[in-house]
């Protein structure tokens, strides 16, 4: 699976730079095998390398718009997620004092599994934490059911929908953790990524021998690293922070 490679930015950028650099002395061995070049040939082989790095420039950008697009869905989902929590809270304070107690005791609960889920890198222990979500999702809907159920009421409709806007809230930021850049896009980039070293390998040994030989490989494996951090949603640096739900745990007194 390319997506777990793509949650390791630093790797992405090692195996990028080697990649890119092998291709570029590719070109410049295939340039000393070739014959000396006539203006002409030089002339049409930079306008050729000049349309080649255009277009990766437009893949470029679009795939960072792919990327950025669906990081921002994660931060306003955390957002979402944690209004939902907060207003089924205090619907809850409409329910008989003990029904009430028992489902805020399991909401607060579900807040720090929430919590833990957008803070916890390590795939044992999201594994617990998927797990002990769901148990919580179903105690949360028992617990609502109840009271509505023997005395079906417009408040108690209120407190159910307000329950299943939290759960849908869950499942809605989940899609967006699975909503990556495709790998057929990756697969785009990483080819048009090695042709353009090759044809800069070819062209740079003619025009400056190997003084810039390694500045392209380098800011493309760069590029490949920045695109990797934004995608993932839990490798590297550029990660959603849910603060909303922290700001939401601290209102109501739950550690985490």
């Amino acid at each position: 699976m390319i997506e777990p490679s793509m949650d390791s930015p630093l790797w992405v950028f090692v195996v990028s730079l080697v990649a890119f650099l092998l291709a570029d002395m590719a070109g410049a061995h295939l340039s000393e095998k070739r014959a000396g070049l006539t203006e002409t040939e030089k002339n049409v082989l930079g306008v050729i390398l000049t349309g080649v790095l255009t277009l990766y420039a437009v893949i470029i950008g679009f795939s960072f718009s792919m990327a950025s697009g669906r990081f921002d869905q994660r931060k306003n989902f955390e957002e979402a997620e944690a209004n939902a929590i907060g207003t089924e809270y205090l619907r809850l304070g409409l329910l008989p004092a003990a029904d009430a107690a028992r489902a805020r005791g399991l909401l607060k609960r579900y807040i720090q599994a929430r919590i833990l889920f957008y803070t916890t890198r390590d795939p044992q222990a999201l594994a617990k934490v998927d797990s002990s979500t769901a148990h919580l999702q179903d105690a949360l809907w028992t617990s609502v059911q109840g009271p509505p159920a023997v005395e079906p009421t417009a408040v108690g409709a209120a407190i159910v929908t307000g329950m299943n806007d939290v759960l849908n809230a869950q499942g809605f930021t989940q899609a967006a953790w699975w909503n990556r850049v495709p790998v057929a896009a990756w697969a785009l980039i990483v080819a048009i990524s090695l042709c353009c070293c090759v044809l800069y390998g070819f062209y740079a040994t003619r025009q400056s021998g190997r003084v810039l030989f390694g500045s392209l490989p380098f800011i493309l494996a760069i590029t490949f690293m920045l695109l990797a951090d934004l995608d993932s949603p839990r490798g590297g640096v550029i990660l959603v922070h849910p603060q909303n739900l922290m700001h939401l745990a601290q209102g109501l007194g739950v550690s985490y």
